[in-house]
């Protein structure tokens, strides 16, 4: 695999789960992982656990809930690299698992305002530093209730089918430069918001983060070349997406 060498890369969601292994993989392929997440002493474990690996990281405590402080964030990359050439916005709460005619209002603005409305205000704020990179990768998490439309899954579901579409509109808008964005779905994996979202599941039965985060790699190589497009992990490809006929 290609190195990462020289790269700055940022990852929202960092203190944990997939967020947490794929900045420590970014790192370990010699990108400068920029790592923002509320905990601080999760971040403060990933760093390191970096540096353990001979890598780099600059941590940046942030609820993502704070719009303002996110518009600040591009100019503060511009201010110290003046590029940004890997973003990973993978931040995201899962809500309640509820009728969608149960969900308390106060549930359903979080988990939109994390999950739709910081990517977007992130998207805003870093994509002058995306364009400025030589080849630019932008991956956004999403998740396959987006497509299943799950019972019970509303606000969750629903804020992963915008942000999808969000990447897809990003993508359309860029696609005569360098910057490539694809969406990702990684499947179910050993993650905490798994263990809120399915208690009675053996967590042993699925994928490490690690082993998510391997796969995302790749696909932030200068050599990756798709744009527009969701990767699912489990099948490890692409997938167009194509409208009925």
């Amino acid at each position: 695999m290609a190195s990462l060498e020289g790269r700055i890369a940022l990852v929202t969601g960092a203190s944990r789960g997939i967020g947490y292994w794929t900045a420590l993989a970014l790192a370990k392929q010699g990108a400068h992982v920029i790592a923002i997440a509320r905990t601080t002493g999760g971040l403060e474990e990933l760093d390191d656990e970096i540096q353990k690996a001979g890598g780099s990281a600059t941590l940046v405590p942030m609820d993502l809930t704070d719009m303002p402080a996110i518009d600040r964030l591009g100019g503060a990359i511009n201010d110290r690299w003046g590029k940004l050439d890997i973003l990973v916005a993978n931040a995201g709460v899962l809500g309640t698992i509820s009728p969608v005619g149960h969900v308390e209002a106060k549930v359903f603005d979080k988990v939109m305002a994390v999950n739709v409305t910081a990517t977007w205000r992130v998207i805003r704020s870093v994509e002058p530093l995306l364009i400025k990179s030589e080849a630019g990768r932008a991956l956004i998490l999403s998740s396959g209730v987006a497509h299943s439309a799950r019972a019970f899954w509303g606000p969750y579901a629903a804020s992963k089918a915008a942000v999808e579409t969000l990447a897809r509109v990003w993508a359309a808008e860029t696609e005569k430069t360098a910057l490539n964005v694809n969406s990702i779905d990684p499947g179910a994996t050993r993650t905490a918001m798994r263990a809120q979202a399915m208690p009675g599941e053996n967590p042993d039965t699925l994928p490490h983060p690690s082993e998510v985060a391997a796969k995302l790699i790749p696909l932030c190589m200068t050599d990756c070349i798709e744009t527009g497009k969701l990767f699912r992990v489990a099948e490890n490809r692409f997938f167009d997406y194509r409208l009925p006929e």
